[in-house]
């Protein structure tokens, strides 16, 4: 997942903001999703953003135990065999972002950010710093000390130490003007199951989380990632600095091209 897609379309210099490209980013909290349900409401999503008939959304979900593979990935650096997989009900998809193999499963936050960057004068590599800050700011709020790495995308933990460890992976796609896929951050999933791959394409990475790092197998809960999520948003939107609205359960199927007015609680 670390790497960045190149936009079909390319997002020049900073222009000025217009009404829509202004507005709050409203986050929604879709609970754990299936993979290809949320891959289709990212791109619904995306094309209505594209349109300007919705605003900036932010997905912030867990998935069942899936692989995906970004464009151009190598196949190879799924470790685990075809029989192996199909026994665990674990699928293996290709998708449009760029970058290598990515496990997604239970414990994990991640979030697909549908933002027009170019309606918000955002260019790419601020945008990418930005979801590895906030990573990190969510790492932080656990007790965690984490940053970016420089030339490996994603958040790490001892990054420039004898022994970095992959806590988060990062990788976007831009189209119109919009971008989707997004970030993938280990609050508590089974690091077991990253012995299925060469994560990102690199063999011998080594995968950590937030419980593991911690030692708070407690972190082990759907709640425990809703509550990083919500630390997430902020974090992003402060960087961004764009105002953040919604943030609550809301039905994948409710959230197409519908406005979400669910109040962000204080103190989440």
């Amino acid at each position: 997942m670390d790497a960045l897609a190149p936009a079909p379309t390319e997002i020049g210099s900073a222009r000025p903001q217009d009404a829509t490209g202004s507005g709050p980013i409203e986050a929604v909290w879709l609970g754990r999703i299936d993979y290809r349900e949320a891959w289709a409401l990212q791109k619904t999503l995306a094309a209505e953003r594209a349109d300007g008939t919705i605003g900036d959304r932010l997905l912030l979900l867990e998935h069942s135990a899936v692989l995906t593979l970004g464009r151009q990935a190598e196949p190879g650096h799924v470790l685990a065999s075809p029989e192996e997989l199909a026994l665990r009900d674990i699928e293996v998809i290709r998708v449009e972002r760029g970058g290598e193999v990515t496990y997604h499963g239970p414990g994990q936050l991640v979030a697909y950010p549908i933002l027009a960057l170019s309606r918000r004068g955002l260019l790419i590599r601020p945008f990418v710093r930005a979801l590895e800050g906030a990573m990190a700011e969510t790492c932080a709020a656990f007790g965690l000390v984490a940053d970016r790495r420089e030339g490996h995308p994603g958040c790490w933990v001892d990054p420039d130490g004898a022994a970095p460890r992959k806590i988060g992976a990062l990788g976007i796609r831009v189209e119109r003007g919009v971008s989707y896929h997004g970030i993938a951050l280990n609050v508590a999933p089974n690091l077991a199951d990253f012995d299925l791959i060469d994560p990102c394409g690199m063999p011998g990475l080594v995968s950590t989380s937030i419980a593991a790092e911690t030692s708070r197998p407690q972190l082990a809960t759907t709640s425990a990632v809703e509550r990083a999520a919500a630390i997430f948003a902020r974090a992003l939107a402060t960087r961004l600095g764009a105002d953040l609205a919604g943030f609550g359960s809301v039905g994948a199927d409710r959230l197409a091209g519908r406005p979400v007015d669910i109040p962000l609680a204080a103190g989440r």
